[in-house]
This record gives structure tokens, sequence and C-alpha cells, in this order.
């Protein structure tokens, strides 16, 4: 562990006791969480700070981290079904956006098996749909004034499934299914994975605007891989899959033979993993 990041978890910790202080509460509770816990001690009275926003605001400013009520709420053995009465209306749209991007496999899927095209169809548009899902969840935590625990893992687990599982199933349903096209659809998920575990740990070094909001995407965010699925779906429309996709095949019937339209994922998944392209926040 750094120094940079122990000093910002002593700085943690000492933000929410002078918080507790300014209300005249005793904080020594909160000091050492593998001390012997009781939840019933701890009465959560500071209240939440209200600031005016709507479902459709542009600002996304982060919130407050969560405090170590909200830490030993999860941990605590004192309540059954802790994990589904700890969640957040945020982290029921978030896993929306998972599901959103499950059932476009599932889609997917039916699609090889029964060769109707209206399934691949739907399944670009729970793609689509697991997208307004990524962007309601964060307004509705802003909404109502609430960051979540595990906000930040759902959403990248969530982003995964629906922004890069799901694209490549997708991709491989409508005709990319050569050894080779499968190997670059592989390192396309890849990318994704790596891309959102490096956001999860350089999240906090990257540098802040005044509203403490980083001021650019290191790398292309996941929900970019949205161009592919549109430019798959005008493939679908025009029925220019299987045997018709653009520019055929290379080497068919050869060791390597593979679709050339399949780069397109392989510049998409080093974008993603880039680090000298930064892209500006709105």
């Amino acid at each position: 562990m750094t120094a940079s990041t122990t000093n910002s978890k002593i700085n943690y910790h000492s933000e929410n006791e002078d918080t507790y202080d300014s209300d005249n509460h005793n904080t020594s509770r909160y000091n050492d969480m593998d001390d012997d816990f009781d939840m019933h001690d701890v009465v959560p009275t500071q209240s939440l700070s209200r600031k005016t926003s709507s479902i459709f605001s542009l600002d996304t400013s982060p919130l407050d981290p969560p405090n170590q009520f909200d830490i030993a709420k999860f941990t605590s053995d004192d309540y059954h079904f802790s994990m589904i009465r700890n969640l957040h209306l945020a982290d029921f749209i978030t896993m929306m956006n998972g599901f959103s991007g499950f059932y476009s496999i599932i889609s997917c899927l039916r699609f090889t098996l029964t060769g109707k095209p209206h399934y691949v169809q739907r399944a670009h548009f729970f793609i689509f749909l697991g997208v307004c899902f990524d962007f309601f969840d964060g307004r509705v935590a802003r909404l109502r004034n609430r960051s979540s625990l595990m906000g930040q893992e759902l959403d990248s687990l969530a982003d995964l499934i629906s922004f890069g599982v799901a694209p490549a199933i997708v991709a491989f349903a409508i005709g990319f299914q050569t050894t080779l096209d499968v190997l670059i659809l592989s390192f396309f998920v890849l990318c994704g994975l790596a891309r959102l575990a490096r956001f999860n740990v350089t999240v906090s070094q990257l540098p802040k605007d005044t509203k403490g909001k980083s001021k650019y995407f290191e790398g292309l965010p996941m929900p970019t891989s949205l161009l592919l699925v549109a430019g798959m779906a005008y493939l679908v429309k025009h029925n220019l899959i299987s045997n018709n996709l653009p520019f055929g095949i290379i080497r068919e019937g050869l060791v390597l033979e593979f679709h050339p339209f399949v780069i397109i994922f392989f510049i998409h998944g080093c974008g993603m993993i880039s680090k000298s392209m930064k892209i500006p926040k709105p």
C-alpha cells in the first residue's frame, strides 16, 4: 500500500470523525472495525444534506463516500438478508444494466438456434437499454443524495456484461466465427475487463476539477462500444451478416482465416486500455 493511499484512508476516517464531533457524538467506537462491534450501539443521527437535483441533471460531481455506519451494515451479523436490505435504489438500477446485457446474450443464442433476425435485433435493443440504466443509476444516486458502498463495483461488473461480453457475443452470432475472429473478440472483452479494473484502482488518483470530478477518461469508456453495436445493427438491417459480411473473409478455408471487419474490435480494445488517450469529460 502506497503512502498516498494510506493518507487518503486516514483522511477519510478523520473527515467522518470531524462530522460526528460537530454533532456532539462520541466517535471512538468507529476507530477500529476489527474490535467487537455492536450495530445497536450505532445510531445514525447525521442528516443528509439535500441539494437541488434532477434525474436528468448533467451534474456528475461525486457524492460523499459511505461512512463507517454504512460499512458496518454490510459486515455485521445482526440482521438477516443484509445484502438485499442494504442495496440502494441506484444499485438495483445498475443491476438492471447487467440484466440487459445478459438478456442480450440470451437473444443472441436464440438467434443462432433459430436464424430469426428479430432475436439479434432484440439483442441490440437490450444493449441500448443497458446504456439507459447506466446513465440513470448515477442520477438517481444524486437525486437521493446517497452514495452506495458497492456502487462502483456493481457498475463495473454490469458494464463488462452489457458493453463488453454482449457486443462480442452479438458479433459472433452474426458471423465472426473463425478461430482468429474469436481470439480478437476475446481480446476486446479482456481489454474491457482490464480497463474497468484500472479505473477502480486509479480513479482516486486522476486529476479532479473544482467539484471533485475527474477531468478526463483514461482510454475509451466502456459504453463507447455502443458504436460497434450500432454498426452491427446496420449490418443486420441490411442482411449483411453471415456469408454477406462486408469485405468477405481472408484466407478462407486456410489456417488463420478471419473477417477483416473484426479488426474494428481489436482497435477499440486497444483504445480502451490506452493510457495516453485522455478524453475530457463533459
